[in-house]
């Protein structure tokens, strides 16, 4: 019996034993990859493919010393609207710079009707006790990839704090992924990566690597070429490879802000979904001939009647043939909108900007990862996308809140300002004084009385050249030569 007890006995401590062996032996792998992760080092997104570099990166801003102020550089203006700041900050000077695309830059207008101007006239009203310049940096098509060298130099400006506003130019550059592998479940454990990429050499781990993908100096985009529309294709690889490379662009832009101690927000951008059809349609690519025949006689049959039952059971039946067709995701879209199921049709909307081939709307999985940087980064995320379907008629953004497929209108302009005061007085950053909205609505009319006709003029002749520049009727030509304005 004693014999059987010891045994027992020593079969319980040899397992045990086993167990803190084997959980020591784990012990190291686990506290590195905790660190890692607090750190926010070996994600996924930097060990899978390359980092991006450019021919040639030139400042934005060069100093004017006639006036000690530095200024938009001559050589970026076909892409930035001239923009200054003193050299020498005052003591009172709180500066931000906002940075992002077009949207940031007012287009189809310009920056004086800006939300980055609203913003400045808000504050000034809000705020008197402080000097408050607010910064333009918005890239007419300048993706995030874009911005990161721009950040780089605004550090050494003295700001207070950045703004950034990007996500609907990621597909507008001709981007090389070729040697991306796709992501397997080892790809997420960040010690692999962490030990993959010392072993190849590679130091973006201090965000130090030599770039592998060359970009020109300035942006290239496909579509600033006649017949651009035609060089976009269905291809998910590319478009996974783009958002995980988006999210590293935004953890870079992060990372360098907290370095330097200058605070960082984000916004999350909003697009016109009731109104922008999708740019380019194309099948799924496994549609048979009959599937593809009984899917247009479907499609044509929803587009010829004005019957909304029989439109809406044509549409879904095409759809469940095709779910890839974004054309018919936006009719069906707007079928469920006629029945008033707006759960439906937002979702429609969705899918439909989701599936364009040309994606100039920032689509889904942008959002979900800008959302999942800005929380795993604890940095302020403003919902701007929230914010316009909560004033929007059905909660669903269109033509009466934007101009185009994404710049909003420059009432709205106002209220994305109105929104990032919001976050600077719960952020301590500014003190507002009593009645201040009345000021600053006096200071928005006596602003908007110095725009004359020829500036909304030249709004309304950059909308219409927007628009065919998204139809692909540029009229600059690959081999550099340009065709007359106005043929089409």
């Amino acid at each position: 019996m004693t014999a059987t007890v010891s045994s027992k006995t020593s079969r319980r401590r040899t397992a045990t034993f086993r167990v803190l062996a084997v959980f020591i032996g784990v012990l190291p792998f686990v506290i590195c990859e905790l660190g890692l992760r607090i750190l926010g080092m070996g994600a996924p997104t930097e060990a899978n493919f390359p980092a991006i570099g450019f021919e040639a990166i030139h400042p934005l801003f060069t100093l004017n010393s006639a006036n000690n102020r530095y200024e938009i550089a001559e050589s970026r203006r076909a892409y930035f609207y001239p923009d200054a700041f003193d050299a020498e900050k005052s003591p009172h000077e709180f500066r931000v710079f906002c940075l992002g695309g077009s949207t940031v830059q007012g287009r189809p207008y310009s920056i004086e009707t800006s939300f980055t101007t609203w913003l400045e006239l808000s504050l000034n009203a809000a705020d008197p006790s402080r000097d408050w310049e607010v910064v333009n940096c918005g890239g007419v098509s300048y993706a995030s990839y874009r911005l990161v060298p721009i950040l780089e130099e605004l550090l050494a400006y003295e700001p207070d704090l950045f703004v950034i506003y990007t996500g609907h130019n990621e597909f507008l550059e001709a981007r090389s992924f070729a040697n991306v592998p796709p992501l397997t479940p080892l790809s997420h454990v960040r010690t692999i990566n962490a030990v993959r990429r010392v072993w190849s050499g590679d130091s973006r781990l201090e965000g130090q690597g030599a770039p592998q993908e060359i970009l020109s100096t300035e942006v290239d985009a496909l579509l600033d070429y006649r017949g651009g529309l035609a060089d976009y294709h269905r291809d998910d690889v590319r478009q996974r490879a783009t958002v995980r490379q988006y999210a590293e662009n935004l953890r870079r832009m992060i990372d360098l802000a907290e370095t330097a101690g200058v605070p960082i927000v984000l916004m999350d951008p909003v697009s016109n979904l009731k109104d922008t059809p999708p740019f380019k349609a194309d099948p799924r690519d496994n549609l048979g001939e009959r599937e593809a025949r009984e899917f247009e006689q479907l499609l044509q049959q929803a587009r010829s009647t004005s019957d909304v039952d029989q439109k809406l059971e044509s549409l879904e039946k095409a759809v469940a043939i095709d779910g890839r067709h974004a054309d018919a995701r936006f009719l069906l879209g707007h079928a469920y909108l006629a029945r008033r199921q707006l759960a439906d049709a937002r979702e429609q909307f969705n899918r439909a900007k989701d599936e364009d081939i040309c994606p100039l709307r920032m689509i889904e999985p942008l959002h979900s990862a800008l959302r999942t940087v800005a929380d795993s980064t604890a940095t302020p995320l403003i919902d701007v996308r929230r914010d316009f379907e909560s004033r929007a008629p059905d909660g669903i953004p269109g033509d009466s809140m934007f101009l185009d497929h994404i710049h909003p209108s420059i009432n709205n302009h106002q209220a994305i300002a109105q929104l990032l005061v919001d976050h600077f007085v719960a952020a301590g950053f500014c003190r507002p004084q009593a009645d201040w909205e009345q000021i600053r609505d006096e200071l928005y009319r006596e602003h908007l009385g110095t725009l004359d006709t020829p500036y909304y003029a030249k709004g309304k002749q950059r909308l219409e050249g927007l628009i065919r520049w998204t139809q692909g009727r540029a009229n600059k030509l690959r081999d550099g030569t340009s065709l007359p304005p106005g043929l089409d």
